[in-house]
């Protein structure tokens, strides 16, 4: 199962290449098409075709709607020209217009040194540095190091943005065969301590790694380079690593724009399981040690298993009768998943689909969040037809490699770790026990209060500077502007007089749900803006933004305003909050193409009595 060939991925359709002649040829907005197209295992070439349906619509961004925008600074220490388009194709995949402003070749001592560089001018939103271990002259690796650290300072000086740096792929060519791991003076120690001090200066920072180390050892270093083509146009990789690096870079990019998936959602029958549990009983299903078969669906489990300990979300969606199903999880003495670590329990006769679109709703996340597991075929082309928003990865007849295909796909890309992400299925599972008790509550109010919830609003602060971002990034629903800021622009926020930039976190009786909102008002006299408000959809319905809005009106007018100011800026996934500012009590001031500004007077506000302890 080699990565190269992106198994994870439909082949082409047959009709790929009239299909980009239509899309050519269309008038209309082209980027679900275009997304479809390329989702599928391309070549160098079919990913140029598409860069350049993207590239013919780039001065008009309506047409390449709903993918959203991102510009990429490009520096390499080797030619990368080739590189731009697969990445711009790859990002299609992964919902994104992604715009590549390479520097010129050589130039990685200039943009380290000059902030005036060219490719500062452009202000991408993140600068990738694609790194060879033939350019940085590894003989002096501490000098190299500080290269690429310059670098690094100088992008976040001049733009406070990240930096994504790649390791540097191992030498083929071996001097003295195995003692060259033991020795500095050898290529491929150099490059072995290069990358150990890359990462030991990335510790703290805002800055991602690109792991072009692992990628190359996946691959074997013998395919990954190519000295041929190295020596005629200093390229860094074979043609042939193309479509894998440039999907590696662009699922990074959707991962700072917190397009990673959140939820992997399992089939039972043959995916975690051998045999029918229906049909052969909980005894009779393959599962465990001293089978061939009972090992490989045990591995699938753990896999499971160490995603969920790192806060993805389990779900089960299985044709099948649900106590049996559910008996398989209780009773099975070598399972390793258990009924707790699964959020959603989906086992019925409904079709999949409909399925699926009940776990997304349950856990209030959009479908784009879910990854579907299912062995069987007709199952997966189903749901790509119905839900092309979910991934479906194409798994392999034996089940030995479902857990290498999963990985080898890189749903679950992640720039960062937070204290929260760890606990996001114990908020699931409480949000569960909520549920389960309004089910039983006969007013709203009174449910809300038996909720004993206590809010807490309180300023940005390095302790949680982390979290804030990857909300601000991720946050795409409950989210009025959807304007992104980086973990450097949020920590000048901390510190700055003009801005009221506060954190929301909320507890109740049935745990803590961490932080759960961002605000960003811009003070300006008697009026303040509201530059960013986004909530987490998990307390919807708790009358949290009244809540918000209370400490916002109150901090205003202590601060002399006398009004407050919103906007709200629709994107293809916010339209829950269209009204919000109208439910407020806000009074519109303006609408164009959609965008609406509101006002509140602070004089007529009346603070509201909220079912909640706090501010």
């Amino acid at each position: 199962m080699n990565p190269l060939d992106l198994p994870w991925l439909c082949p082409p359709p047959e009709d790929f290449r009239p299909a980009c002649r239509r899309l050519k040829a269309s008038a209309e907005a082209i980027g679900g098409p275009l997304r479809a197209l390329a989702d599928h295992r391309l070549d160098a070439d079919q990913l140029l075709a598409l860069a350049r349906l993207v590239e013919a619509r780039r001065d008009r961004p309506a047409l390449l709607a709903p993918l959203e925008p991102f510009r990429l600074g490009l520096v390499g220490s080797g030619t990368t020209d080739f590189l731009a388009p697969a990445i711009v194709a790859s990002g299609l995949r992964h919902g994104l217009a992604i715009e590549v402003v390479a520097a010129e070749y050589g130039q990685m001592a200039q943009v380290a040194l000059d902030p005036g560089a060219a490719i500062y001018a452009a202000r991408p939103d993140a600068v990738l540095f694609a790194l060879d271990h033939r350019h940085l002259g590894l003989d002096q690796c501490d000098a190299a190091l500080a290269l690429v650290q310059a670098a690094r300072d100088c992008v976040a000086r001049t733009l406070a943005v990240p930096s994504i740096v790649t390791t540097l792929a191992m030498p083929a060519e071996s001097l003295l065969g195995n003692l060259d791991c033991r020795l500095a003076d050898t290529p491929r120690g150099a490059v072995a301590a290069f990358n150990a001090g890359l990462l030991a200066g990335l510790a703290g920072s805002t800055d991602i790694v690109l792991d072009a180390a692992g990628l190359a050892a996946a691959v074997g270093g013998a395919r990954w380079h190519d000295p041929v083509r190295w020596h005629l146009a200093k390229l860094p990789f074979s043609q042939d690593v193309l479509p894998l690096f440039a999907d590696n870079v662009a699922r990074l990019v959707a991962a700072i724009r917190g397009k990673s998936r959140k939820c992997l959602v399992l089939d039972l029958d043959n995916t975690l399981w051998g045999g029918v549990v229906g049909d052969d009983g909980v005894d009779g299903i393959r599962l465990g040690q001293g089978d061939a078969a009972g090992e490989a669906f045990l591995a699938m489990q753990r896999y499971a298993l160490d995603l969920h300990r790192h806060g993805i979300v389990l779900a089960v969606c299985s044709k099948n009768d649900e106590s049996v199903a559910r008996r398989a999880f209780a009773e099975h003495p070598d399972m390793l998943l258990r009924l707790e670590h699964i959020a959603v329990f989906q086992a019925n006769w409904t079709d999949k689909p409909a399925n699926l679109r009940a776990i997304a709703r349950t856990l209030r996340l959009g479908v784009d969040s879910l990854v579907f597991v299912d062995d069987n075929p007709a199952e997966r082309h189903a749901v790509r037809r119905e839900l092309p928003e979910v991934a479906v990865p194409e798994l392999p007849d034996d089940p030995s490699w479902y857990p290498t295909v999963l990985s080898m796909a890189g749903y679950f890309e992640a720039v960062g770790r937070s204290a929260e992400d760890g606990l996001r299925n114990a908020f699931y599972q409480a949000d569960a026990e909520r549920q389960a008790l309004l089910d039983t509550a006969t007013d709203m109010d009174g449910y809300l209060r038996s909720l004993e919830m206590v809010i807490a609003i309180r300023p940005f602060d390095s302790v949680s500077r982390a979290r804030i971002a990857q909300l601000i990034n991720k946050s795409n629903q409950f989210n009025l502007t959807t304007r992104r800021y980086s973990e450097a622009e949020v920590a000048a926020m901390e510190a700055d007089p003009a801005l009221l930039a506060l954190q929301v976190r909320l507890a109740d009786r049935f745990g803590d749900n961490g932080m759960i909102g961002v605000v960003i008002c811009r003070k300006g006299g008697q009026a303040w803006e509201i530059d960013t408000w986004l909530m987490s959809c998990r307390v919807l319905g708790r009358r949290v933004e009244e809540a918000v809005l209370r400490e916002l009106a109150r901090q205003a007018a202590a601060g002399g305003a006398s009004r407050l100011l919103g906007t709200y800026i629709p994107s293809a996934r916010n339209a829950m909050v269209r009204d919000h500012y109208a439910k407020l009590g806000f009074a519109p001031v303006r609408e164009a193409d959609g965008t609406s500004e509101w006002r509140l007077d602070l004089d007529g506000y009346r603070p509201p009595d909220l079912p909640m302890f706090g501010p």
